[in-house]
């Protein structure tokens, strides 16, 4: 059997007037309605212009669309195929939605994240989002930066960050616990030139202020990487009632504490599973901790500064140029240092270090976001 046409010329589509093919819709937006989706958003983003006219009907077309796969605008088709019309009011042509997104400004961005805040109060109370949480239970807030690529020189905001890439810049706050999986509590779109820690203690506050809106139980720890390692955002943290692990930079400081560590304190961990360590290259197995109490910040006035915990993790230093037979007159490591507020009698200092660890699960939020709902940011 042969094609008879060649592939350019070739148009497939669905068009049954009785049929859909994106059933799971209906029961996804039924449970949005539930929630007060449309309601919200017609009461808290406010845009004067026809554009902004139906906005919960917009918006919720929108999550619609996303929801059945669409990642650019002209994807947003997809709400207009078949009995769609039948199932579901608001079906809009993606002309229409384009132009509403596009009269967003800052402000309206502002108000919409007001909206969602909302709804996802009002979404834990009908689904279980982090199930039971007991009081003695760890719910974690995990906070990250990253850059989503675009291309064109005119696209608004787009500049050259810390990766080299130009982009925009889309900082998240997820919501986790044992069992769950995580739920994005906190989003905020920048330039890409903009600094990882810019408004990062707003951000805290803001992404602690959402995940206990979801359960007011248990122990909430925040964690991050070293880029929000500043006495602002740990100082948020705490005045949310919250504790924080922070991986810290190689500061004088931070070696002189290291180096007051005695040589029996460490202790040696087995990972389950290798881990890549992208500084070597290499695969490791095993590495050593120990921990020292710390005081972050010390150089700030009294009344700033932080007192914690200063968990250390070491790993050798392997010169993989060495020659058959040839030792070294010493043992080097190198050294990754957290900072943490939790209490020892809490979690010890391996438990703390393999909490820490576990901070890795924002990289994976990250890239499914890539793939899916920001793969044609900022179509």
């Amino acid at each position: 059997m042969q094609v008879s046409h060649t592939l350019p010329s070739m148009s497939v589509s669905f068009d049954d007037p009785n049929l859909i093919g994106a059933a799971g819709l209906v029961p996804v937006m039924a449970l949005a309605r539930e929630a007060g989706l449309a309601e919200l958003v017609d009461q808290w983003v406010k845009m004067p212009t026809d554009k902004g006219s139906n906005a919960g009907l917009k918006l919720s077309a929108l999550v619609g669309g996303m929801v059945a796969g669409a990642d650019s605008i002209d994807d947003m088709d997809i709400l207009r195929h078949g009995a769609m019309k039948k199932l579901f009011t608001g079906c809009y042509a993606p002309s229409t939605l384009g132009s509403y997104l596009r009269s967003f400004t800052f402000g309206h961005v502002r108000q919409l994240q007001t909206a969602s805040t909302r709804f996802l109060e009002n979404l834990g109370h009908k689904v279980p989002l982090l199930g039971t949480v007991k009081s003695e239970d760890f719910v974690f807030i995990d906070i990250d930066d990253t850059i989503i690529e675009v291309h064109g020189y005119k696209k608004q905001g787009a500049g050259f960050g810390y990766s080299g890439v130009r982009g925009l810049n889309a900082l998240l706050g997820i919501v986790s616990c044992a069992g769950h999986a995580p739920v994005i509590v906190a989003q905020r779109l920048r330039k890409g030139s903009a600094s990882s820690a810019r408004g990062a203690a707003s951000f805290v506050a803001e992404s602690l202020r959402t995940g206990r809106k979801l359960t007011s139980t248990g122990r909430f720890l925040l964690r991050a990487d070293s880029a929000y390692y500043n006495q602002s955002a740990v100082a948020a943290a705490l005045a949310q009632g919250a504790d924080m692990s922070v991986t810290i930079r190689m500061n004088s400081s931070i070696k002189k504490a290291i180096a007051s560590i005695a040589d029996d304190a460490w202790e040696t961990i087995q990972y389950p599973q290798a881990i890549f360590d992208e500084d070597t290259g290499r695969w490791i197995s095993r590495a050593e901790v120990a921990e020292v109490e710390y005081t972050a910040f010390a150089s700030k006035k009294k009344s700033a500064r932080i007192p914690g915990r200063l968990i250390v993790r070491r790993i050798p230093e392997l010169n993989p140029e060495k020659p058959e037979g040839q030792g070294t007159l010493f043992d080097a490591y190198r050294f990754h240092g957290v900072f943490s507020t939790v209490a020892k009698d809490v979690l010890d200092t391996v438990e703390m270090d393999k909490t820490h660890r576990q901070h890795a699960i924002i990289e994976s939020v990250n890239a499914e976001l890539k793939d899916s709902a920001l793969a044609h940011m900022p179509s």
